[in-house]
């Protein structure tokens, strides 16, 4: 087996156990926020630190991965998220919940901070005609991871209780730095890329500037967070209005159809033929579009079973819509790659806290249905908008004389 096929098969199951352990203690943590504080607001709070430590992470990872680039990041923040949670197994519960908005705040970091390093320095760990298909494997790792997570987490807080929930936590991510110490890096560790002069922020303004296409797939997955906010807060709500008897149940069966779908969806992204960058660019948007659609479908339904039937293609638009983006984004050059990134980071925490902020208030005076449509719409206007835009510059190409032979 070569490096990178054994560094593929490292990655994708760090990034399984990594992904289970985020899901796991965000279900776990939230309910027990809430038990020990009684308060809904705690829960805001908590909920509210760990998206600022994403995004905190967001504006820092570009410089720090210019100077602390390879493996040994990713292992401390592995480490950094074992010994937050490993604080709840050591420290008694009247301390614990002043602390617990610390805790959520350097998750929230880690996670980001994580995903950000191992994001952009993919092409380092992967040779080029083997990113697709790498990716689409870490998309359904990560889709299983949360579907696993999430369910397991109540069955087994029902039956262990929390500190047991946390210790496994701990052995997760324990266990996802293990898998990350035998990775070999293609190029030297750390990154002798040459620092920006007008810094990373101008020279990512410039690299957008040249390639518009990647500003306009920027610019549609910050639409479509709003509508994931949007979503997100919905579907408890949904499941309740459907099947009050049993919403816990409804809310795993959509979330495991859903999950399904993004898996089914990524190992077709990765089949299909044509892997140019104009290829992974269709596929984004096309994923989009699908999943935008798929998840206005299945708020206008009225049984279960079209709740779910809706929920399989929204997954599949999901999966399309990441490995189309996150392997246009790896092709990028490597003075880009690390701040794009860690904007797009930024983009998706940003509004992911700001659209459940504006989203929640609608649900109290209009059905979910239409709520959805509303922030759903967001991102298929961009779309559109794009197009148009797109259409409009192709015309002005072709009009314009041609400069010489």
């Amino acid at each position: 087996m070569n490096t990178s096929a054994r560094n593929a098969q490292l990655i994708i199951a760090a990034r399984l156990i990594s992904d289970f352990g985020a899901f796991l203690n965000m279900v776990a943590l939230a309910t027990y926020v809430y038990l020990l504080s009684n308060s809904a607001m705690s829960v805001g709070v908590f909920l509210a630190s760990r998206v600022g430590g994403g995004m905190v992470a967001s504006l820092v990872g570009t410089r720090f991965y210019r100077r602390w680039a390879g493996r040994v990041p990713l292992i401390a923040f592995d480490l950094l998220r074992a010994g937050l949670l490993g604080l709840l197994l050591v420290l008694p519960v009247s301390q614990q919940a002043l602390l617990l908005p610390v805790i959520a705040f350097g998750l929230g970091f880690g996670n980001s901070m994580f995903a950000i390093g191992l994001n952009s320095q993919l092409p380092h760990l992967i040779e080029g005609e083997q990113l697709l298909k790498t990716n689409a494997w870490i998309t359904s790792a990560s889709s299983a991871a949360m579907v696993g997570g999430s369910l397991v987490a109540g069955l087994l807080v029902a039956a262990f209780g929390f500190e047991t929930v946390f210790a496994l936590n701990v052995f997760t991510y324990l266990l996802a730095a293990l898998f990350i110490v035998p990775l070999r890096f293609a190029q030297p560790e750390p990154s002798a890329e040459p620092a920006h002069d007008r810094g990373e922020w101008s020279a990512l303004r410039q690299g957008l500037r040249s390639t518009p296409v990647v500003a306009a797939m920027l610019a549609v997955t910050m639409a479509d967070t709003l509508g994931s906010a949007a979503h997100n807060v919905g579907f408890p709500i949904i499941s309740k209005l459907l099947t009050p008897e049993s919403a816990s149940t409804t809310l795993g069966l959509m979330l495991a159809v859903w999950a399904s779908g993004k898996l089914t969806g990524a190992r077709i992204a990765s089949r299909l033929k044509g892997s140019d960058n104009v290829n992974l660019e269709r596929r984004f948007f096309f994923g989009v579009m699908l999943m935008s659609c798929g998840f206005i479908l299945m708020f206008q339904q009225h049984t279960l079973y079209g709740l779910l039937l809706f929920s399989l293609p929204a997954g599949l638009g999901d999966g399309f819509s990441e490995v189309g983006l996150m392997s246009r984004l790896q092709r990028e050059p490597e003075s880009l790659r690390l701040p794009i990134f860690s904007f797009l980071t930024l983009l998706q925490m940003t509004g992911f806290g700001i659209g459940m902020l504006i989203a929640a208030p609608f649900y109290a005076w209009w059905t979910p249905g239409a709520v959805v449509l509303l922030f759903h719409g967001i991102p298929l206007t961009t779309l559109l908008v794009v197009k148009v835009l797109a259409v409009r510059g192709e015309r002005v190409r072709r009009s314009s004389p041609t400069q010489g032979f």
